[in-house]
């Protein structure tokens, strides 16, 4: 990495604050962001990097005291406009562009250029044409931005940031909705970017990309300012402590449990396939056993899920619980039979945003509460909301909080609430922890383990490798819709690479 801790910096904010109310939502917050660097931001859910990065983009305005400098010059940050006008630019998760207008017309949009009072469509190209080279972008300013990809979508948003002469780009999160090629692909363009000089603001959970990118870290915790790493003091135990404020040395339990033994196996299926994206697929999962499925994308690993779940079709295999075959033709037949399903989308196939946090606890069960007559029971639905939110550690303000206004972690607590009140006997979490912060997983990986303690079978797909070292006792890998290989105990990352690519027993 190139130093640059004594060269003057770009983007300094000083002594920000931002109180909503009764609500301190940032204290005295500083963060420094030199020309050329990828500046990592770092936090929990409700740390204050939205907020701060808010008041960077113009959205909000800081308390009065502090200050914002740019090149070493204070600025006022008013509106987006005067942000941008300041060479400011964010890119947030869910992407803004105008899906039935060009790339040319999304790039420039708010700010096209003009001939005889029109919008002249040739110039927009004309200009966009070099800018989407520099990115190393090879589609056409003219293609209409509804037939790209998310990562296609997402290089034109840097491109229209681009326009504006950004010298501070914020991403926020790029990387959720992205497929490996593509995030591979978002690297380089980064790397372009910071070897023209512009700084980019990197806010992720995802430790390995942190790794990987950035130059200094920066750590937010309950609203305050924690402190700044440099590259070379990396690490995970370091960056957890930070941002949770405790040592996480138990983040993943401690002692694994043997799979072989006397426990019997709960959940058995045998050569399950759909005849297209799965084949012949057989395990088995034993009572109190975390069970990971780990694969490329696109290996067919949640398709395998769905099948067991009854969510999709299957044309062949048997699903068997605690010794008995199941007919399941639908998720409610799975449900029914003591099999719960978290899905990987928890916004568009789990949850009901906009109903209660309690509604979405109590869904799956409560026609069961009803009292005579049909009459919901909704004092028991509420006792039941009550409990789980303090079992599972729920952070809401009340059981009739919308759940679409809980963080990421939250929202995922909830729905692991639901599935628990049916009482199932094995429960299959399919990125069980994606988009969520750092405190969060270490809370959902609790809830995993005492599953197991409780002698539920508990399978587990994740595309995060040191999440799958960390809770699984054992650990069967998927490539091209089979089942490659198993690992058991020790597991090494190298070995379920090794499976994942089909490159197992290869010659060095």
């Amino acid at each position: 990495m190139t130093e640059r801790t004594d060269a003057p910096a770009l983007l300094e904010m000083r002594d920000i604050s931002k109180t909503f109310g009764a609500s301190k939502a940032l204290s005295h917050v500083n963060l420094t962001v030199h020309a050329g660097e990828v500046h990592a931001l770092m936090g929990e859910n409700g740390a204050g990097k939205s907020t701060l990065m808010k008041i960077l983009s113009g959205a909000y305005t800081a308390d009065p005291g502090g200050t914002v400098l740019i090149d070493g010059e204070p600025v006022t940050l008013g509106d987006p406009l005067k942000a941008k006008a300041h060479g400011i630019a964010v890119i947030y998760q869910e992407l803004s562009l105008a899906p039935n207008l060009s790339v040319a017309q999304n790039m420039f949009l708010g700010n096209e250029p003009a001939r005889f009072g029109l919008a002249d469509r040739a110039e927009m190209r004309r200009r966009a044409e070099p800018i989407l080279k520099q990115l190393g972008i090879g589609f056409s300013a003219a293609r209409r931005v509804a037939g790209l990809s998310l990562g296609e979508r997402q290089m034109v948003e840097i491109a229209r940031a681009l326009t504006t002469k950004a010298r501070i780009i914020v991403m926020d999160e790029p990387t959720t909705s992205l497929t490996t090629r593509e995030t591979d692909r978002l690297f380089d363009v980064i790397a372009r970017l910071k070897a023209d000089g512009i700084a980019i603001i990197y806010i992720s959970h995802r430790m390995e990309e942190i790794y990987q990118l950035s130059d200094r870290v920066s750590v937010l915790r309950d609203g305050a300012y924690v402190g700044t790493l440099e590259r070379a003091g990396l690490s995970a135990g370091t960056l957890v402590s930070m941002m949770v404020g405790r040592d996480l040395s138990s983040f993943y339990k401690k002692e694994h449990r043997q799979a072989e033994g006397a426990r019997p196996a709960v959940l058995s299926v045998d050569t399950i396939g759909d005849g297209v994206r799965v084949h012949d697929c057989s395990f088995e999962v034993r009572a109190g056993e975390v069970l990971g499925i780990a694969g490329l994308v696109g290996s067919g690993r949640t398709e395998l899920a769905r099948l067991v779940y009854g969510a999709d079709r299957r044309a062949t295999g048997t699903v068997t619980l605690n010794g008995k075959a199941l007919a399941i033709a639908t998720p409610r037949d799975a449900l029914d039979a003591g099999i719960a399903y978290l899905t990987e989308d928890r916004k568009a196939l789990g949850l009901f945003l906009d109903m209660s946090i309690s509604d979405n606890i109590n869904i799956g069960v409560i026609a069961g509460d009803a009292k005579a007559g049909g009459v919901l029971n909704f004092a028991k639905a509420r006792d039941r909301a009550l409990a789980a939110i303090k079992t599972l550690s729920i952070r809401t303000a009340g059981t009739q909080i919308n759940v679409g206004a809980l963080s990421g972690g939250n929202q995922q607590k909830a729905l692991l609430a639901r599935l628990l009140e049916t009482k199932p006997r094995a429960v299959i979490l399919d990125e069980p922890t994606r988009g969520v912060d750092v405190g969060a997983k270490s809370e959902i990986y609790r809830i995993i383990d005492a599953l197991a303690e409780n002698g539920i079978a508990v399978v587990v797909i994740s595309s995060d490798l040191p999440e799958i070292l960390g809770i699984a006792d054992r650990v069967l890998v998927m490539r091209e819709g089979r089942i490659a290989g198993e690992v058991t105990q020790p597991i090494e990352q190298e070995a379920i690479m090794a499976l994942a690519t089909g490159t197992a027993g290869q010659a060095a």
